[in-house]
């Protein structure tokens, strides 16, 4: 049932991989882009809407600045990715303008998107562009991303796309041609041809960077990925680069991940699965429960301890008495201004101090569960 939804979505994200697309001889595969492409045309030209998370810059970067293999400090990353996001872009503009079709860059981290207002803009964005009839090519924004706000895979950016523009589905393309029982370099294996929670998995030892050596994630990113997706409600579905055309058609390649949850807001899906809390604080065994069973924003009067250099706006987690994370929220409030507040009612806090520190320190609204 949900590779029909593969084939029948009005609306759906496409991830392909540096691996997919990266040649022997260094730079890109431009047969293998422009297959993708033709499969990516053909579905835009059937009447649906397509957003193509792509991979590459950094591969593409790589033999302009002489280099043999992905560099491991970030500053490098970021050269590449500079050089290379305009190659990239420049051959998926050719590309699809060949069938006729538009293209759109889109450069994310994700701080751009988690808070609210940029959230906002983001799918205000792609809404327009796939209203336009553009075919959006997504990004993460490595030129600029440091590891603290990095989303650390595109696999991973690709399910949080989804969510963020409403997809119908998500196709993860890669150099591998679905999920094994082990590696099948290794010997005889057997495909996993379908995903219905995690007791399908129990038996799989995933791998990790693909035979290109370019990419950053590996099979694990990918499963990671796509329980994010299913878990939320969108089926997924995972496999080789080669078979785009059979996948986008429902056909009987790769792994399927059936939807396992229920749609779930996506700008709280960023908040836990794109942020790391820059710092904690510790919640007393009345506020898990309010936060936790009752849903409710986290108050002053239950938090016993601070700790971390955070700011307001910044991502945190919240602890309980054990230093377990029961959630993550965006704090309003500098770290330094609450150990003062602490364990105190805001109606005290208030009265003492103004009208200012009537505010929760996370709201219900800018907070996810872990």
């Amino acid at each position: 049932m949900s590779r029909d939804v593969v084939a029948s979505a009005k609306r759906l994200v496409v991830k392909v991989g540096s691996s997919s697309l990266a040649s022997s001889h260094g730079g890109l595969d431009v047969a293998r882009v422009d297959a993708i492409v033709a499969a990516l045309a053909g579905r835009v030209g059937a009447g649906a809407q397509v957003v193509l998370v792509s991979s590459g810059a950094i591969a593409a970067g790589l033999r302009p600045l002489g280099l043999a293999k992905r560099p491991k400090d970030l500053a490098t990353q970021q050269a590449a990715a500079s050089v290379g996001q305009g190659m990239l872009v420049a051959r998926y503009t050719e590309a699809f303008g060949r069938h006729g079709l538009t293209v759109g860059q889109v450069l994310l981290t994700a701080d751009d998107v988690v808070r609210r207002a940029h959230y906002r803009n983001a799918a205000r964005t792609f809404e327009r562009l796939l209203g336009l009839g553009v075919v959006p090519v997504v990004n993460e924004n490595d030129t600029v991303a440091t590891e603290e706000i990095r989303f650390g895979d595109n696999d991973r950016l690709a399910a949080l796309v989804t969510h963020l523009v409403s997809a119908d589905a998500l196709v993860l393309l890669s150099d591998v041609d679905g999920v094994y029982d082990t590696d099948p370099s290794h010997g005889p294996a057997t495909r996993v041809s379908d995903v219905h929670g995690d007791a399908d998995l129990a038996h799989v030892r995933l791998g990790a960077v693909g035979k290109a050596g370019v990419g950053l994630g590996g099979m694990a990113t990918k499963v990671a990925a796509a329980r994010i997706a299913a878990g939320a409600g969108v089926p997924t579905l995972l496999a080789h680069a080669d078979d785009v055309a059979s996948a986008l058609a429902g056909g009987d390649v790769g792994t399927c991940f059936h939807p396992t949850g229920k749609r779930a807001p996506a700008r709280l899906l960023w908040l836990a699965h794109a942020t790391t809390g820059r710092g904690s604080v510790r919640l007393d065994a009345g506020a898990v429960e309010a936060v936790v069973d009752r849903r409710s924003s986290l108050l002053p009067a239950g938090i016993t301890a601070v700790d971390g250099k955070f700011s307001a706006g910044d991502p945190v987690d919240l602890v309980d008495a054990e230093g377990r994370v029961v959630a993550r929220g965006l704090v309003a409030y500098d770290a330094a201004e609450l150990p003062p507040l602490l364990g105190r009612s805001t109606h005290d806090l208030v009265a003492e101090l103004g009208a200012a520190y009537s505010r929760e320190v996370v709201h219900r609204d800018d907070l996810a569960l872990l």
